[in-house]
């Protein structure tokens, strides 16, 4: 890319970005109400695009071969039992995260 295809690339992506963060306050004022939609979209789509998330990542799975989905059901387990545990829900992805890797890369290899 040429130096105005970058400057222009980084001004376009630097303008979405600010969009995207800016218009949620100017379409909902401060003195306004939440319209009821909005309040229902943020009660539902978090457990959606969880839902999304562990149907995308668990879709190449194996069953019939080896290592049968077991790193993935171990690191599964282990988010639940952390999230019960300590509640948080960073740490249980973390967590969960760093478990597979380990699995895959030094148990199931």
């Amino acid at each position: 890319m040429t130096l105005t295809q970058q400057l222009l690339t980084i001004a376009v992506v630097a303008l979405g970005t600010m969009l995207t963060r800016f218009l949620p306050f100017l379409v909902f004022t401060k003195g306004k109400p939440t319209p009821r939609y909005i309040q229902y979209l943020g009660k539902v789509l978090p457990g959606a695009v969880f839902g999304l998330l562990i149907v995308y990542c668990l879709k190449n799975v194996t069953l019939l071969a080896a290592p049968y989905g077991l790193p993935e059901a171990i690191a599964i387990l282990a988010v639940i039992a952390v999230h019960f545990w300590k509640k948080q829900i960073l740490l249980s992805i973390a967590g969960g995260t760093v478990l597979y890797m380990i699995l895959v890369q030094f148990v199931f290899v």
